[in-house]
């Protein structure tokens, strides 16, 4: 048995140990027990109950600025379910329109990279470290790479471009892309966190609003397969959901870091944006020519770009 098959039997089998147990809780039997109107308003009140405490907390211990960018951060995180909701009508779309929607939101991300993470982050780390600045964010770069680099060659996964047809025939290649996906959203999350950790509110709408296209093809990219497999269509679009909850963690812990600590700020947002910049090139990029040249995706890729640049400049 390999090293992968191993770490994905022990992660299905701690899933369903957990499952087990709560199941056999005394609240949860409780819960089964009440009317489906009563259960649902139960659930929903406690929901929004921790939601008020822990939004309170946030706003209280560090200020407006990081509720927003947590909220922001969720929103993104979100749209990854909002991507995957096709696949309650459709087991299959065109490649060249999967390709499209992935060149466009390799698009989206480089313009927001490049306009809202590394221009402001120069100008912050000028601020700091008067002429250094350029150079201070070539370093947090780095480290951002180096760093997904490091998850890339550590955690079990497969890339998008190892992946030739949208239905996948194993279900444990599956849920490797999925743990894929759901490494690349941690920093995509901290880089909407560190944004709006800048102050600059302008910066931290601009890069969400470009996490979340990018989240939507990689939704489906999730739920398709899932579906394919023989999942259940609703089940299969809260997987994919909750590939993109891991965001608002990112999220949170740059918004945090960076408030708390405002000279590293630059190398955060630097951090940020050679991360993403690991992810366009080294996934999304490849897999829209893993068939050859597209010439849909590259269209796309401008198309994206040029909207995130139109809507940094409306912004600003």
């Amino acid at each position: 048995m390999t090293i992968t098959t191993r770490t994905i039997s022990k992660l299905q089998y701690y899933f369903e140990v957990k499952t087990s147990q709560v199941k056999d809780s005394e609240y949860y039997q409780k819960l089964l027990a009440m009317p489906p109107l009563k259960r649902w308003a139960t659930l929903a009140g406690l929901f929004l109950l921790s939601q008020l405490v822990f939004f309170g907390f946030l706003y209280v211990a560090f200020g407006k600025i990081v509720v927003v960018g947590f909220f922001a951060s969720i929103l993104a995180g979100l749209a990854t379910g909002v991507g995957a909701l096709p696949a309650l009508f459709f087991k299959n779309i065109s490649r060249n329109l999967f390709n499209s929607m992935l060149g466009a939101a390799a698009g989206v991300m480089l313009a927001a990279t490049a306009f809202s993470l590394l221009v402001p982050g120069i100008t912050y780390g000028n601020l700091i470290w008067p002429g250094k600045g350029i150079y201070v964010v070539s370093l947090g770069m780095m480290i951002g790479a180096a760093f997904l680099h490091y998850a890339d060659r550590q955690l079990p996964h497969v890339h998008f471009d190892s992946i030739s047809d949208v239905q996948l025939s194993s279900l444990k290649k599956v849920w490797l892309f999925i743990i894929a996906i759901t490494i690349h959203n941690f920093p995509e999350g901290m880089s909407v966190g560190v944004s709006f950790g800048s102050g600059e509110m302008k910066n931290g709408v601009v890069l969400a609003i470009a996490i979340a296209l990018q989240n939507i093809p990689e939704g489906l990219a999730v739920a398709l397969p899932l579906v394919g497999l023989g999942y259940n269509k609703w089940k299969a679009v809260g997987i994919a959901t909750l590939t993109g909850l891991v965001e608002p963690v990112g999220g949170l812990l740059g918004i945090t870091m960076v408030t708390a600590f405002e000279p590293i700020l630059p190398i955060a947002m630097g951090f940020a944006a050679g991360a993403m910049l690991f992810v366009i090139s080294e996934e999304i990029i490849p897999e829209t020519h893993s068939d050859g040249r597209s010439r849909y995706a590259t269209f796309a890729l401008m198309i994206g770009f040029i909207i995130m640049m139109v809507l940094d400049n409306m912004l600003g």
